[in-house]
């Protein structure tokens, strides 16, 4: 244990030395935290600029055009007279949408005829055209339930009998666990944890290696030849540090932004302890194999930087082809955040999240005897080298 402890403070004194492991590790992680943070800090889409283009100029479609511009998703900023227009201002980014009222619209609604109203949307920006898509189409929904039911009351049907027959079936939705469709509440703390992943086997595939590199193995093999214990002693030293980033995310950087859920602070920091030690394992492992430190890096760097996009939290996994499934399945980010998901934002008991931890065990299982065979293996080849 003496050993252990030996190892860890040394490795403590190289992480706080070392520009590699401290700029990695300490430097841009808050700064990366700071910056996502912001991006969403005003956590919703709201008054995305719309035009109208309205060929009736009625009451039926100025009250339309109203009722849309009081909607929090819509702001109508253009009018316009063409299709052309809507094009102009689109391509000019000066809109993300347009409705077109057609003539001859309110006149047809009263003789029970259909109209057609075209609604414009930027399918370039996924996120705006599919909120501009829900507002209008609440709008146009309600205003053509409005008009029928007006009808009916003037006919002399009663108000409760003229709304069973315009909306015989109502639906009521429940969305739970982010009802509001925050985007701060939702994005954040995702990519804030794949920051902090990506930090953590950055700086892990450079925990062995770069011992040869500074030429301090000696240094090292002095305190202890045995790879188990300086594995464990480096293993424990850089755990420490990524609990002072948790700290930081949970303690500081969520309440800052009023992402914080005490009751879930346990759950978390069980679930982030099992990624951190899966991280430090791969990178441990790419670490005892190669001495190479931009191939290492380089493949730390390709094996992280898409564990976003493939973790299934922007796009479902289960609709990828098999082999970007595959890819998924061998990061630990992937099964953090499917945790993270469960414990986090849904609230869910720690059992909920079993499977998850049961495959982040895996890779712990798997990565750190690997790193303590190959480590040795080069151990021994250098204490043979510096005999002869």
């Amino acid at each position: 244990m003496k050993t252990i402890s030996q190892i860890i403070i040394r490795e403590w004194k190289r992480i706080f030395s070392i520009p590699n492991f401290y700029v990695v590790l300490l430097v841009i992680p808050p700064i990366i935290f700071l910056f996502y943070g912001l991006i969403y800090q005003k956590q919703f889409a709201k008054e995305l600029p719309m035009a109208v283009w309205d060929e009736d100029q009625s009451s039926v479609s100025r009250q339309l055009t109203d009722m849309m511009d009081h909607s929090d998703l819509i702001h109508i900023t253009e009018k316009v007279s063409s299709n052309a227009e809507i094009e102009k201002l689109m391509k000019e980014g000066k809109i993300f949408g347009a409705v077109h009222f057609p003539k001859n619209l309110e006149s047809d609604v009263k003789k029970n005829h259909q109209s057609n109203i075209t609604l414009y949307t930027n399918g370039a920006y996924l996120v705006p055209a599919k909120m501009i898509y829900k507002g209008a189409a609440e709008v146009i929904i309600k205003g053509g339930l409005a008009v029928v039911l007006q009808k009916a009351e003037k006919q002399g049907m009663p108000a409760e009998q003229a709304t069973a027959l315009v909306q015989p079936i109502k639906l009521n939705t429940t969305t739970l666990y982010n009802p509001d469709f925050n985007y701060q509440m939702y994005l954040t703390p995702g990519l804030i944890t794949v920051g902090l992943q990506m930090a953590l086997v950055v700086a892990s595939v450079l925990i062995l290696n770069l011992e040869f590199k500074r030429n301090t193995i000696d240094e090292l093999l002095k305190i202890s030849a045995s790879s188990s214990q300086i594995v464990v002693g480096k293993t424990l030293a850089h755990l420490c540090i990524s609990w002072i980033l948790f700290v930081l995310v949970a303690y500081i950087v969520f309440p800052v932004f009023e992402l914080g859920k005490p009751q879930t602070d346990f759950n978390f920091f069980l679930i982030y302890t099992l990624m951190s030690l899966a991280c430090i394992g791969i990178g441990m492992m790419l670490s005892a194999i190669s001495n190479n430190l931009l191939f290492v890096t380089d493949v730390a760097l390709f094996f992280t930087s898409p564990a976003f996009v493939f973790s299934g939290f922007t796009f479902p996994r289960w609709a990828m082809p098999w082999y970007d499934q595959f890819y998924a399945d061998i990061m630990p980010y992937t099964h953090f955040l499917d945790g993270f998901i469960k414990l986090y934002f849904m609230e869910l008991p720690l059992s909920y999240a079993t499977p998850e931890i049961f495959k982040l065990l895996i890779f712990i299982g798997v990565t750190f005897p690997l790193s303590i065979v190959f480590f040795q293996r080069k151990i021994n080849n250098y204490l043979k080298e510096k005999s002869v």
